[in-house]
Protein backbone atom coordinates (compact mmCIF):
# COMPACT_ATOMS: atom_id res chain seq x y z
CA UNK A 1 0.00 0.00 0.00
CA UNK A 2 1.43 3.30 -1.18
CA UNK A 3 1.44 6.33 2.64
CA UNK A 4 -0.77 8.76 2.71
CA UNK A 5 1.73 11.49 1.45
CA UNK A 6 2.49 9.43 -1.94
CA UNK A 7 -1.16 8.82 -2.46
CA UNK A 8 -1.57 12.67 -2.08
CA UNK A 9 1.26 13.53 -4.13
CA UNK A 10 -0.23 10.87 -6.75
CA UNK A 11 -3.99 13.02 -6.28
CA UNK A 12 -2.11 16.64 -6.61
CA UNK A 13 -0.63 15.05 -9.93
CA UNK A 14 -3.78 14.02 -11.16
CA UNK A 15 -5.50 17.51 -10.67
CA UNK A 16 -3.51 18.44 -13.74
CA UNK A 17 -6.31 17.33 -15.40
CA UNK A 18 -8.71 20.00 -14.28
CA UNK A 19 -10.55 22.45 -16.51
CA UNK A 20 -9.44 25.95 -15.62
CA UNK A 21 -10.13 29.36 -17.55
CA UNK A 22 -7.92 29.69 -20.72
CA UNK A 23 -6.27 26.21 -18.96
CA UNK A 24 -4.36 28.96 -17.03
CA UNK A 25 -3.72 26.31 -14.07
CA UNK A 26 -3.78 28.85 -11.82
CA UNK A 27 -2.96 26.26 -8.52
CA UNK A 28 -0.71 25.06 -6.31
CA UNK A 29 -0.17 22.05 -4.22
CA UNK A 30 1.99 21.12 -0.67
CA UNK A 31 2.30 17.94 0.17
CA UNK A 32 2.95 18.35 4.38
CA UNK A 33 2.71 14.40 5.77
CA UNK A 34 -0.80 13.09 5.74
CA UNK A 35 -2.13 16.64 4.36
CA UNK A 36 -2.53 18.32 1.28
CA UNK A 37 -2.73 22.00 0.68
CA UNK A 38 -4.05 23.96 -2.49
CA UNK A 39 -3.05 27.29 -3.08
CA UNK A 40 -3.67 29.84 -5.50
CA UNK A 41 -1.62 31.17 -7.46
CA UNK A 42 -2.68 34.87 -8.78
CA UNK A 43 0.54 35.23 -11.27
CA UNK A 44 -1.81 32.82 -13.81
CA UNK A 45 -5.14 34.56 -12.84
CA UNK A 46 -6.71 36.61 -15.90
CA UNK A 47 -6.23 40.27 -14.58
CA UNK A 48 -8.17 41.45 -17.36
CA UNK A 49 -11.26 38.85 -18.22
CA UNK A 50 -10.96 37.94 -13.84
CA UNK A 51 -10.21 40.77 -11.99
CA UNK A 52 -11.86 39.63 -8.83
CA UNK A 53 -10.27 36.49 -9.27
CA UNK A 54 -13.51 34.31 -9.21
CA UNK A 55 -12.89 32.28 -12.23
CA UNK A 56 -9.34 31.39 -10.62
CA UNK A 57 -10.89 30.16 -7.36
CA UNK A 58 -13.23 28.59 -9.80
CA UNK A 59 -10.49 26.73 -11.56
CA UNK A 60 -9.01 25.83 -8.12
CA UNK A 61 -12.18 24.39 -6.99
CA UNK A 62 -12.23 21.89 -10.08
CA UNK A 63 -8.68 21.01 -9.77
CA UNK A 64 -9.93 20.32 -6.02
CA UNK A 65 -13.08 17.86 -7.23
CA UNK A 66 -10.06 16.10 -9.32
CA UNK A 67 -7.90 15.62 -6.14
CA UNK A 68 -10.44 13.64 -4.41
CA UNK A 69 -11.82 11.97 -7.34
CA UNK A 70 -7.97 10.54 -7.47
CA UNK A 71 -8.16 10.04 -3.78
CA UNK A 72 -11.12 7.60 -3.70
CA UNK A 73 -9.51 5.70 -7.07
CA UNK A 74 -7.05 4.45 -4.64
CA UNK A 75 -9.44 3.54 -1.91
CA UNK A 76 -8.43 6.62 0.56
CA UNK A 77 -11.17 8.37 2.47
CA UNK A 78 -10.49 12.61 2.93
CA UNK A 79 -11.54 15.29 4.95
CA UNK A 80 -11.21 18.84 3.83
CA UNK A 81 -10.99 21.72 5.19
CA UNK A 82 -12.25 24.91 3.28
CA UNK A 83 -10.15 27.61 5.29
CA UNK A 84 -11.36 31.42 4.66
CA UNK A 85 -8.20 32.76 3.19
CA UNK A 86 -5.17 30.74 2.65
CA UNK A 87 -4.33 27.48 1.75
CA UNK A 88 -8.47 27.31 -0.30
CA UNK A 89 -8.54 23.86 0.89
CA UNK A 90 -6.91 21.21 3.08
CA UNK A 91 -7.34 17.61 2.39
CA UNK A 92 -6.31 15.28 4.85
CA UNK A 93 -6.08 11.25 4.22
CA UNK A 94 -7.97 9.73 6.94
CA UNK A 95 -8.45 6.10 6.32
CA UNK A 96 -7.23 3.87 3.58
CA UNK A 97 -9.06 0.86 2.76
CA UNK A 98 -9.91 -1.53 -1.29
CA UNK A 99 -10.09 0.30 -3.95
CA UNK A 100 -13.86 0.27 -5.18
CA UNK A 101 -13.76 0.20 -8.99
CA UNK A 102 -16.61 2.73 -9.15
CA UNK A 103 -14.43 5.19 -7.62
CA UNK A 104 -11.40 3.82 -10.09
CA UNK A 105 -14.31 4.22 -12.82
CA UNK A 106 -14.21 7.42 -12.26
CA UNK A 107 -11.08 8.86 -12.19
CA UNK A 108 -10.41 6.91 -15.87
CA UNK A 109 -13.38 9.06 -16.82
CA UNK A 110 -11.28 12.33 -15.86
CA UNK A 111 -8.39 11.67 -17.42
CA UNK A 112 -10.36 11.01 -21.00
CA UNK A 113 -12.84 14.03 -19.87
CA UNK A 114 -11.71 17.41 -22.23
CA UNK A 115 -13.20 20.62 -23.34
CA UNK A 116 -14.97 20.73 -27.06
CA UNK A 117 -15.87 23.50 -28.88
CA UNK A 118 -16.74 21.13 -32.20
CA UNK A 119 -20.84 21.65 -33.74
CA UNK A 120 -22.75 19.18 -31.71
CA UNK A 121 -25.17 16.72 -33.38
CA UNK A 122 -28.97 17.18 -34.04
CA UNK A 123 -29.57 14.48 -31.45
CA UNK A 124 -30.62 15.92 -27.94
CA UNK A 125 -29.30 15.33 -24.47
CA UNK A 126 -31.90 13.00 -23.08
CA UNK A 127 -33.93 14.63 -20.33
CA UNK A 128 -32.37 11.58 -18.09
CA UNK A 129 -29.41 12.67 -18.51
CA UNK A 130 -29.74 16.86 -17.98
CA UNK A 131 -31.18 15.64 -14.64
CA UNK A 132 -28.13 13.49 -13.93
CA UNK A 133 -26.07 16.21 -14.96
CA UNK A 134 -28.13 18.87 -12.77
CA UNK A 135 -27.95 16.16 -9.69
CA UNK A 136 -24.03 16.07 -10.66
CA UNK A 137 -23.66 19.80 -9.40
CA UNK A 138 -25.91 19.62 -6.54
CA UNK A 139 -23.36 17.22 -5.15
CA UNK A 140 -21.16 19.18 -5.72
CA UNK A 141 -22.75 22.01 -3.49
CA UNK A 142 -24.28 24.40 -6.99
CA UNK A 143 -27.60 24.12 -9.13
CA UNK A 144 -27.76 23.81 -12.71
CA UNK A 145 -30.89 25.83 -14.39
CA UNK A 146 -31.81 24.67 -18.37
CA UNK A 147 -32.51 27.79 -19.95
CA UNK A 148 -35.92 27.44 -21.85
CA UNK A 149 -35.90 28.59 -25.79
CA UNK A 150 -36.59 32.63 -25.00
CA UNK A 151 -34.24 32.20 -22.51
CA UNK A 152 -31.25 30.94 -24.86
CA UNK A 153 -32.21 33.61 -27.46
CA UNK A 154 -31.61 35.98 -24.49
CA UNK A 155 -28.30 34.64 -23.60
CA UNK A 156 -27.21 34.80 -27.11
CA UNK A 157 -27.82 38.65 -26.94
CA UNK A 158 -26.15 38.91 -23.85
CA UNK A 159 -22.68 36.76 -24.90
CA UNK A 160 -22.66 39.18 -28.23
CA UNK A 161 -22.75 42.17 -26.16
CA UNK A 162 -20.21 41.13 -23.74
CA UNK A 163 -18.19 39.54 -26.97
CA UNK A 164 -18.62 43.10 -28.41
CA UNK A 165 -17.28 44.93 -25.60
CA UNK A 166 -14.14 42.34 -24.81
CA UNK A 167 -13.25 43.25 -28.44
CA UNK A 168 -13.44 46.86 -27.86
CA UNK A 169 -10.79 46.76 -24.95
CA UNK A 170 -7.40 46.23 -26.01
CA UNK A 171 -5.98 45.06 -23.03
CA UNK A 172 -8.50 41.58 -22.62
CA UNK A 173 -7.84 41.18 -26.41
CA UNK A 174 -3.64 41.61 -25.58
CA UNK A 175 -4.45 39.49 -22.56
CA UNK A 176 -6.30 36.51 -24.69
CA UNK A 177 -3.85 36.93 -26.94
CA UNK A 178 -1.07 35.23 -24.31
CA UNK A 179 -2.95 32.70 -23.42
CA UNK A 180 -4.60 31.15 -26.65
CA UNK A 181 -2.91 30.33 -29.84
CA UNK A 182 -0.03 28.63 -30.95
CA UNK A 183 1.42 24.84 -29.74
CA UNK A 184 1.76 26.12 -25.88
CA UNK A 185 5.04 24.83 -24.91
CA UNK A 186 5.13 26.25 -21.69
CA UNK A 187 2.37 24.04 -20.51
CA UNK A 188 -0.77 26.44 -20.28
CA UNK A 189 -3.41 28.19 -22.24
CA UNK A 190 -5.73 26.71 -25.20
CA UNK A 191 -3.45 25.61 -28.57
CA UNK A 192 -4.76 26.32 -31.78
CA UNK A 193 -5.45 22.20 -31.89
CA UNK A 194 -8.05 22.73 -29.69
CA UNK A 195 -9.66 25.44 -31.80
CA UNK A 196 -11.91 25.61 -34.80
CA UNK A 197 -10.83 26.33 -37.72
CA UNK A 198 -13.86 28.17 -38.37
CA UNK A 199 -16.02 29.22 -35.66
CA UNK A 200 -18.86 27.10 -35.57
CA UNK A 201 -22.35 27.80 -37.10
CA UNK A 202 -24.61 28.40 -34.07
CA UNK A 203 -27.31 30.87 -32.31
CA UNK A 204 -25.35 31.33 -29.10
CA UNK A 205 -21.86 32.32 -30.46
CA UNK A 206 -19.05 30.98 -28.76
CA UNK A 207 -15.95 33.34 -27.97
CA UNK A 208 -14.17 34.37 -31.30
CA UNK A 209 -10.36 34.12 -29.53
CA UNK A 210 -9.05 36.34 -32.66
CA UNK A 211 -7.05 33.62 -33.92
CA UNK A 212 -8.24 30.74 -36.04
CA UNK A 213 -7.64 27.01 -34.59
CA UNK A 214 -7.15 23.43 -36.66
CA UNK A 215 -9.55 21.34 -35.18
CA UNK A 216 -12.25 20.17 -38.14
CA UNK A 217 -15.59 21.86 -35.90
CA UNK A 218 -18.00 19.74 -38.15
CA UNK A 219 -21.25 21.47 -40.17
CA UNK A 220 -23.79 21.12 -37.42
CA UNK A 221 -25.50 23.80 -35.42
CA UNK A 222 -26.75 24.32 -31.93
CA UNK A 223 -30.63 23.63 -32.53
CA UNK A 224 -30.28 20.34 -30.28
CA UNK A 225 -27.86 21.80 -27.98
CA UNK A 226 -28.98 22.56 -24.43
CA UNK A 227 -27.93 25.99 -22.47
CA UNK A 228 -27.67 25.93 -18.95
CA UNK A 229 -26.40 28.55 -15.86
CA UNK A 230 -23.89 26.28 -13.23
CA UNK A 231 -24.87 28.80 -10.30
CA UNK A 232 -25.27 28.84 -6.43
CA UNK A 233 -26.49 31.13 -3.71
CA UNK A 234 -23.04 32.41 -2.41
CA UNK A 235 -20.78 35.09 -4.43
CA UNK A 236 -17.68 34.73 -1.93
CA UNK A 237 -14.52 32.94 -2.43
CA UNK A 238 -16.07 29.41 -0.46
CA UNK A 239 -18.65 29.96 -2.65
CA UNK A 240 -16.35 30.06 -6.13
CA UNK A 241 -14.51 27.73 -5.00
CA UNK A 242 -17.21 25.20 -4.49
CA UNK A 243 -18.65 26.01 -7.78
CA UNK A 244 -15.48 24.75 -9.32
CA UNK A 245 -16.21 21.58 -7.46
CA UNK A 246 -19.41 21.27 -9.07
CA UNK A 247 -18.29 21.67 -12.31
CA UNK A 248 -15.98 18.80 -12.03
CA UNK A 249 -18.73 16.71 -10.73
CA UNK A 250 -21.28 17.46 -13.16
CA UNK A 251 -18.47 16.94 -16.26
CA UNK A 252 -17.22 13.69 -15.05
CA UNK A 253 -20.85 12.81 -14.77
CA UNK A 254 -21.40 14.02 -18.47
CA UNK A 255 -18.51 12.42 -19.90
CA UNK A 256 -19.52 8.89 -18.41
CA UNK A 257 -22.87 9.77 -20.30
CA UNK A 258 -21.90 10.85 -23.39
CA UNK A 259 -22.61 14.53 -23.35
CA UNK A 260 -19.99 16.96 -24.66
CA UNK A 261 -19.56 20.51 -21.98
CA UNK A 262 -18.65 23.96 -23.54
CA UNK A 263 -18.16 26.47 -20.63
CA UNK A 264 -18.88 30.10 -21.62
CA UNK A 265 -17.73 32.17 -19.15
CA UNK A 266 -17.76 35.58 -20.94
CA UNK A 267 -21.14 36.29 -19.17
CA UNK A 268 -19.66 36.64 -16.21
CA UNK A 269 -16.56 38.36 -16.74
CA UNK A 270 -18.66 41.38 -17.14
CA UNK A 271 -20.80 42.72 -14.68
CA UNK A 272 -23.72 44.47 -16.70
CA UNK A 273 -23.77 40.47 -18.27
CA UNK A 274 -23.70 39.04 -14.92
CA UNK A 275 -26.17 41.10 -13.77
CA UNK A 276 -28.31 40.55 -16.75
CA UNK A 277 -27.72 36.69 -15.53
CA UNK A 278 -28.74 36.65 -12.66
CA UNK A 279 -32.11 38.68 -13.47
CA UNK A 280 -32.82 35.62 -15.44
CA UNK A 281 -32.01 33.51 -12.22
CA UNK A 282 -35.02 35.37 -10.79
CA UNK A 283 -32.11 36.79 -8.66
CA UNK A 284 -32.10 33.87 -6.39
CA UNK A 285 -28.78 33.06 -7.27
CA UNK A 286 -25.22 33.94 -8.36
CA UNK A 287 -24.10 32.80 -11.77
CA UNK A 288 -20.85 31.17 -12.02
CA UNK A 289 -20.80 29.94 -15.31
CA UNK A 290 -22.58 29.08 -19.14
CA UNK A 291 -22.84 25.53 -19.89
CA UNK A 292 -23.32 24.51 -23.55
CA UNK A 293 -24.42 20.48 -23.85
CA UNK A 294 -24.42 18.35 -26.11
CA UNK A 295 -23.95 15.33 -28.34
CA UNK A 296 -20.12 15.48 -30.45
CA UNK A 297 -20.49 14.19 -33.63
CA UNK A 298 -18.62 11.04 -33.90
CA UNK A 299 -17.82 11.33 -37.23
CA UNK A 300 -15.06 14.01 -36.35
CA UNK A 301 -12.08 13.09 -34.21
CA UNK A 302 -11.85 14.88 -30.79
CA UNK A 303 -10.04 17.70 -29.79
CA UNK A 304 -6.55 16.51 -28.30
CA UNK A 305 -6.25 17.42 -24.30
CA UNK A 306 -4.93 20.95 -23.91
CA UNK A 307 -0.96 21.17 -22.44
CA UNK A 308 -0.09 20.79 -18.39
CA UNK A 309 2.38 22.36 -16.28
CA UNK A 310 4.37 19.27 -14.65
CA UNK A 311 4.19 17.78 -11.78
CA UNK A 312 7.18 20.03 -10.25
CA UNK A 313 4.04 22.38 -9.24
CA UNK A 314 3.45 19.76 -6.34
CA UNK A 315 5.47 20.67 -3.44
CA UNK A 316 6.44 18.52 -1.01
CA UNK A 317 7.88 19.31 2.55
CA UNK A 318 9.70 16.99 5.11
Amino acid sequence: MTTASDALAAAADAARLAPSVHNTQPWRWVVRGDTLELYAVPERQLREQDAEGRLMLLSCGAALHHALVALAAEGWRAEVERPAGEPLAVVRAVEHTPADPHDMHRLQLLRVRRTDRRAVTEEPVAPEVLEALAAGARRGGARLHVLDRDEVLQLAVMIEHSGEAQQRDERMRAETAGWVGGERPGGTGVPSSALPAQNPRTTVAERDFGVPGTLAAGEGHDNAANYAVLYGDGDERPDWLAAGEALGELWLTATGRGAAVLPLSSPVELEFTRAALRRMLGDVGWPYLVLRLGVADPEHAGPPHTPRLTSEEVITVE
